[in-house]
């Protein structure tokens, strides 16, 4: 039980905050020897993430009925990482990346990287600037987070600040996109179970989706008051200092 608990703190906190939330679940997967983490339950902190998007953003995506252009470059934006994703799964390549070594240099660089964008310019917003060719290049960047370390929500957000999107618009952005790709993750891992004859709904992975959903939604409320008051250096600090962790445990 303890174990759900915190893997559902991991991926509730992790999955919106710049910092990676495949790496956690890797991390304290490998060095806890969790047991817990099986399919069933890393598909159902998913399905508790995505109920969490969904539920603070119901107002936006009920939105998305007469705001047909927005749902479209979401959805457009989104394509690109399905897609590999996608691909990597199926080849498997996907696990051949997730290395303690890779994981500390991407949070290492693309820390950096998210430090450099939030220097940009403050001026433009999604109902103005948020075009399709816009969407496109978040999209294309999104791609990077496949790689464990990268973050989606932290690549995300560096893209939109490189495109000069003021940075509580760039964060909008990043959720949004959370919300098919979080939708992809949550139905792939369920047809696999159903493939698989795994389906269990057990109490734990009823815990698993609350307690998931809890913490979801407590980090997105909490992250958008955050970046209305304060930039992004508490979190380029904590991935440099990780990163560097990581990268030395890696050589030893």
């Amino acid at each position: 039980m303890i174990e759900i608990l915190i893997l559902s703190l991991v991926q509730g906190i992790t999955e919106f905050l710049p910092i990676s939330s495949s790496a956690h679940l890797v991390m304290f997967s490998k060095y806890l020897n969790f047991d817990d983490q099986s399919l069933t339950i890393d598909v159902s902190l998913h399905i508790g993430s995505f109920i969490a998007v969904v539920t603070y953003f119901y107002k936006d995506i009920i939105n998305f009925i007469n705001n047909k252009k927005l749902f479209l470059k979401i959805f457009i934006s989104s394509i690109p990482v399905m897609l590999v994703g996608f691909f990597l799964v199926q080849s498997n390549l996907i696990e051949k990346i997730r290395s303690v070594e890779i994981i500390g240099w991407t949070t290492l660089i693309f820390g950096m990287l998210l430090y450099i964008s939030d220097k940009f310019k403050l001026n433009k917003n999604i109902k103005n600037n948020f075009n399709y060719k816009s969407a496109l290049i978040i999209g294309l960047f999104q791609i990077l987070s496949l790689i464990p370390g990268v973050s989606r929500s932290g690549i995300t957000i560096t893209a939109a600040r490189l495109l000069n999107f003021k940075r509580y618009d760039s964060l909008k952005i990043s959720f949004l996109l959370s919300v098919p790709t979080l939708a992809a993750v949550s139905i792939y891992g369920l047809k696999n179970l159903i493939s698989e004859g795994d389906i269990e709904i057990s109490i734990l992975s009823i815990i698993s989706i609350i307690l998931s959903f809890l913490f979801s939604f407590m980090t997105i409320k909490y992250f958008f008051k955050y970046v209305q008051k304060f930039n992004m250096n508490i979190f380029v600090i904590y991935r440099l200092i990780l990163g560097l962790i990581l990268i030395y445990l890696s050589y030893l």
